[in-house]
């Protein structure tokens, strides 16, 4: 492998915008003949480290890297790994990727494990699913795909439906359509609405606004008397063509992303009348030119019949993750030279030390879960007013943070006040609340 500074894609955030879109022209030049790059990636070898089950993930990647001429390495069953015996997923990584392997792809069922691969690893990592967290690559190939099918994404009408809670798949995919300036109108199944820090990044982040979106009917996932939230991320003057933006009638839809429900991410929630994609869905006037995407696997929330309609390409969307997929590592391998400036500030930096003060609420992250044993709580500025909002390192849950205290002086302020803002960085302690404060040793420098 060429020397180049190492690149790892934890999260969509690890790309720019342009990035993105070059690395769509060179999997388009990939797709042209799978067959022509046995030369691109010669004596390298993957390792896909699979914690949790999958098909198209694994099998897509093994696949690109084989097209490209390197080798694979798996551990597909955790069960037969020496996770089973306790070892952590740092020293797996760190073994692998040595002189086993060049690059890594990571499953693992904890939010925020690939950023902890990452950051133990010295070859590129991959995250190919986390938790409820994120899976990059499937947000690369389905904006890669919805990008073939319109020929762009800003502007485009894009319905997410079912399983909008715990779909990892979702949340990267909405981060991406709001910075690409798509509108997205949800459609959860009740109870599995968007997470509310998945919508505060997304107000705070990409200045998305909310209304009531009215919809015409979607017979099996929305009737005419239903509504939706309707997320976008237009530009103000455009806004304008909303009234006030608190109801937004929408009667043409440019894809249909439905998903299924994430059972094992539940607790035991009921699933009955989960919503069904049926020929009668596809009959209606805003699905005219709308395409049915699904990152599969499929159970029952798209009927077979649908599938030889035109319009459904969920399978082609499968099969465009191989040409996606083998771009983005030749780049991430150095074999491929972006013209594109990376994202101004890497998430591979450390951030906030949270000390023994503060954890991260996320109960299914990884610093709450294996990562207790030798990870420290690293969070990252998200903003700075009169409440610090924080965000966990690994997983991006965010804390709000009220409080500074001052390691010196023992004291502690207002986090918005002058005299807060005053101390100096490497003498920070935060807290989020004056009684974790007090805990701690510290004292109201009001008192």
């Amino acid at each position: 492998m060429t020397e180049h500074q190492k690149r790892d894609l934890v999260s969509i955030e690890d790309l720019s915008t342009e990035e993105i879109l070059e690395l769509f022209h060179h999997a388009e030049e990939f797709r042209q003949n799978l067959r022509d790059w046995s030369d691109v990636c010669r004596g390298t070898i993957m390792a896909t480290l699979f914690f949790e089950p999958s098909t198209r993930t694994r099998l897509s990647f093994e696949s690109a890297m084989l097209r490209l001429g390197g080798g694979v390495i798996t551990a597909a069953d955790s069960e037969n790994s020496s996770s089973a015996k306790g070892e952590s997923l740092a020293d797996t990584v760190r073994v692998v990727g040595g002189s086993y392997a060049d690059i890594l792809v990571v499953r693992h069922p904890q939010d925020g494990a690939a950023r902890v691969a990452g950051r133990y690893a010295r070859v590129p990592v991959i995250n190919g699913g986390d938790g409820a967290h994120e899976h990059p690559t499937q947000t690369l190939c389905d904006l890669y795909t919805l990008w073939k099918e319109k020929g762009r994404l800003e502007g485009l009408e894009v319905v997410l439906c079912g399983d909008l809670r715990y779909s990892r798949t979702i949340h990267s995919f909405c981060y991406a359509l709001a910075r690409f300036g798509a509108n997205i109108v949800t459609m959860p199944y009740p109870g599995f609405e968007l997470p509310e820090y998945v919508l505060l990044r997304l107000r705070r982040d990409f200045g998305v606004q909310a209304a009531t979106a009215a919809v015409d009917d979607l017979p099996g996932i929305a009737s005419g008397s239903n509504t939706a939230a309707y997320l976008t991320a237009s530009k103000p003057h455009q806004l304008a063509l909303f009234t006030n933006l608190t109801n937004v009638e929408v009667n043409r839809i440019d894809a249909i992303y439905m998903t299924r429900a994430q059972l094992e991410r539940h607790d035991g929630e009921s699933t009955l009348d989960y919503p069904r994609l049926t020929r009668s869905t596809l009959g209606a006037a805003a699905a005219k030119d709308a395409r049915i995407m699904h990152p599969l696997p499929r159970v029952d929330e798209i009927d077979y019949e649908v599938d030889d309609d035109p319009r459904s390409i969920y399978f082609r969307q499968a099969e465009l993750g191989v040409p996606m997929r083998m771009a983005l590592m030749a780049f991430l391998l150095g074999k491929i030279q972006l013209r594109a400036q990376p994202p101004k500030v890497l998430a591979t930096q450390r951030g906030i030390d949270g000390g023994a003060t503060l954890r991260c609420h996320n109960e299914r992250c990884v610093t709450n879960g294996e990562g207790v044993r030798y990870l420290d709580r690293d969070f990252r500025l998200r903003s700075s007013e009169a409440v610090g909002v924080l965000c966990c390192a690994y997983c991006e849950r965010e804390i709000l943070v009220r409080f500074l205290g001052d390691e010196k002086s023992r004291t502690f302020h207002a986090y918005g006040s002058p005299e807060g803002q005053a101390i100096p960085e490497p003498r920070r302690v935060h807290f989020e609340t004056d009684s974790q404060a007090e805990a701690a040793g510290y004292r109201s420098a009001d008192d």
